[in-house]
């Protein structure tokens, strides 16, 4: 049944039942993700010891991602045999979102997530369930015209001159992956912030990157902020513009792994071999063809976008960053997307004793 606002509801109302609603839709998500736990394998992880054997003596090790180019130094160490060398049998699963598979890492029916951290991962953390943040993935550049992320605006507004800087975006709708909770939601409160914008003063609507282009073609949203390569290929076809970028430095993905699997000696030699991962990602990928490849192979693009396209930077030893966890859990406090009000220390759930031994 379509739910419809009351139009005696004042401005202020509205904008706290549409926050409540989306505090709802988060909550629903994890009680999705513990559901499916019913379905899932056991996992490679049990009381921190790994058990499960693969081909040749290998020890299975379960890794949920997000299908993205964010994720290119997990895609390099598989392809080149980093983690087979370390006697891991990888057995990759993507997900559409981190935080719906955050109750399967906690319950060990999944050894490491590789994704976006989101508003419902501090909830997640909040209600008890169990897991570390290992690692980073991708670090904006900050340079507007090589930034795998921007904020683009329907070319439309910009050339009749209705939306020329980031304050006439007050009151829009801009399509986010995710919605507000997600990592994207983050990334555009980073934005948004730097011409004294909330989230609360646009209107973030949740669409996957592979849509917003025809959202911003048809009128349906008026700016987006897509991933590479969709926003290079927005760019392309004449339909957005690069209206602002994140921040050099801004991250809102990384490496997550269960408890159990964090305490077991497979934990390090996972990490050790996705860090050669990063560290064979680093420089200029546009002319890297072993990386191009590797990167089409694994996310379904086309190489000739993917040279065009900027990609990420990572930090070669792939350190977790808590400074950019703790801004993320602001946001989203600010934004009434968390269901409580004392900040989680960093401290508690963040570990850099991988990062530091892969060194």
């Amino acid at each position: 049944m379509e739910t419809r606002e009351d139009p005696r509801l004042g401005e202020m109302e509205k904008t706290e039942l549409t926050r409540k609603r989306t505090a709802i839709k988060v909550a629903a998500a994890a009680v999705v993700g513990l559901l499916a736990l019913a379905g899932c394998g056991s996992s490679s992880s049990d009381s921190g010891k790994s058990s499960d054997k693969g081909k040749g003596g290998t020890t299975v090790v379960k890794v949920a991602h997000v299908t993205s180019a964010l994720f290119t130094p997990l895609y390099v160490a598989q392809a080149k045999g980093y983690f087979k060398d370390a006697g891991l049998d990888v057995q990759l699963e993507a997900i559409k979102s981190g935080q719906d598979s955050v109750p399967l890492l906690a319950s060990g029916k999944l050894d490491v997530m590789v994704a976006g951290f989101s508003a419902g991962m501090f909830n997640a953390l909040n209600s008890g369930l169990k897991f570390k943040v290992v690692g980073s993935m991708g670090i904006s550049t900050g340079d507007k015209a090589k930034s795998p992320t921007a904020l683009e605006v329907s070319k439309s507004l910009v050339d009749s001159g209705k939306v020329t800087k980031l304050a006439d975006l007050k009151g829009k709708k801009i399509a986010v992956a995710g919605g507000p909770g997600a990592t994207g939601g983050y990334l555009l409160a980073a934005i948004l912030k730097t011409a004294d914008l909330t989230l609360k003063d646009v209107e973030p609507v949740n669409l996957g990157s592979p849509d917003m282009e025809a959202a911003l073609k048809s009128g349906g949203v008026d700016a987006a902020l897509p991933s590479a390569p969709f926003s290079t290929n927005m760019e392309l076809n004449g339909v957005a513009t690069a209206l602002a970028v994140p921040a050099k430095g801004t991250t809102g993905t990384g490496v997550m792994f269960g408890a159990d699997f964090a305490k077991s000696a497979t934990a390090q030699k996972f990490f050790s071999a996705l860090v050669k991962g990063a560290k064979d990602s680093q420089g200029d990928l546009s002319k890297n063809q072993d990386v191009l490849k590797i990167v089409a192979d694994a996310t379904g693009q086309k190489i000739d976008v993917l040279a065009k396209t900027p990609f990420y930077s990572w930090h070669p030893d792939l350190a977790p960053q808590p400074d950019q966890l703790d801004a993320m859990q602001k946001t989203w406090m600010d934004a009434g997307l968390l269901n409580y009000d004392k900040t989680i220390k960093a401290s508690t759930y963040v570990e850099d004793k991988f990062a530091k031994a892969a060194k």
